[in-house]
């Protein structure tokens, strides 16, 4: 089974090559086409390999929260069945089916919503320097992937594709965007984030740490701008998803989200500054199978388990 690396819609206009999705041009002037490719990144790199149907489960796994969620914030979606695509967008069924969705154009707010729940990554690695987490103040004598008293919004920039993100202060994210907007986003982050912890919980699962991204639309009834959900939501890219039953305090967690790939290559040797390769020979970083096919059933069985209660309750 052949990742899918690269899309190839000759007929569309690509308006934007992210570091999993590539989003097209359609002829309806509201809309957009996000096609989720099997590429994998790891600090914010592009890996030489990719992932067989990483695309597919993203795509379903966000489908799946962006029903659950929609009482708190309506989303960027609007299908993803291809026949009710655009007709252009037809012709490509075979390379889309299943990994691609037609949404709302919003203008993006340039600010990545991060809501941690337990400390762990650049957040543990920021408070062992300084007992802050994104210069936020956090108890002393807190444990190695330790629950927070109370979930935390600790949001970061939006680098371009090959720059890094970088951990904002809320003041400097205020400033940013401006208060009201910024009061409206962590608001809503973290409700999102406490219903669907909730939810992963009952599945089995914890949620240790998510990224959302907020766009903004004409309001069909006021004519101002509406807050929206966009890209894609708690899917393993853009989440940490721990197992309960081997849930233990005070060390690193076995995952089933995107850290697997990032032990592999740590232990590699990579690093930031090496991003063009282990030797800086432009070749730039690759997984073997063993990592790929690791990496494939732990987003599968991510998927599985939360859809699993799901699907029991509608039995």
């Amino acid at each position: 089974m052949a990742a899918l690396l690269q899309t190839d819609l000759p007929d569309l206009q690509l308006i934007s090559k992210g570091k999993v999705r590539d989003v097209y041009a359609t002829s309806s002037p509201d809309h957009l086409l996000f096609v989720a490719t099997d590429r994998i990144s790891v600090y914010d790199v592009i890996l030489n390999s990719g992932i067989p149907d990483k695309g597919k489960l993203l795509t379903s796994i966000s489908l799946f929260w962006f029903e659950k969620l929609k009482h708190i914030i309506p989303n960027h979606l609007v299908t993803v069945n291809i026949d009710e695509m655009p007709d252009e967008v037809r012709q490509y069924r075979e390379q889309l089916e299943d990994r691609t969705m037609l949404v709302r154009k919003a203008k993006i707010v340039p600010i990545e919503a991060i809501v941690r729940g337990y400390i762990t990554g650049s957040a543990w690695a920021e408070y062992q320097k300084s007992q802050t987490v994104c210069g936020i103040p956090i108890p002393e004598g807190m444990e190695e992937s330790q629950k927070f008293p109370t979930p935390i919004f600790t949001p970061s920039t939006k680098a371009e594709q090959g720059a890094h993100d970088e951990n904002i202060s809320p003041e400097k994210a205020a400033q940013l965007i401006g208060q009201d907007l910024f009061d409206r986003i962590q608001a809503a982050s973290l409700q999102l984030y406490t219903a669907a912890a909730e939810y992963a919980e009952s599945c089995g699962l914890i949620l240790a740490d998510t990224k959302f991204e907020f766009g903004l639309v004409p309001s069909a009834s006021t004519g101002q701008d509406e807050l929206i959900l966009v890209d894609e939501v708690l899917t393993p890219d853009s989440s940490r998803y721990w197992p309960r039953d081997q849930y233990e305090p005070g060390k690193g967690q076995p995952s089933f989200d995107k850290q697997y790939v990032r032990n592999a290559l740590t232990a590699a040797g990579y690093r930031k500054g090496l991003e063009s390769g282990p030797n800086g020979n432009g070749k730039g970083w690759g997984i073997d199978d063993i990592v790929i096919e690791g990496t494939r059933k732990r987003y599968k069985e991510a998927e599985q388990m939360l859809k699993s209660l799901h699907s029991e309750k509608l039995v």
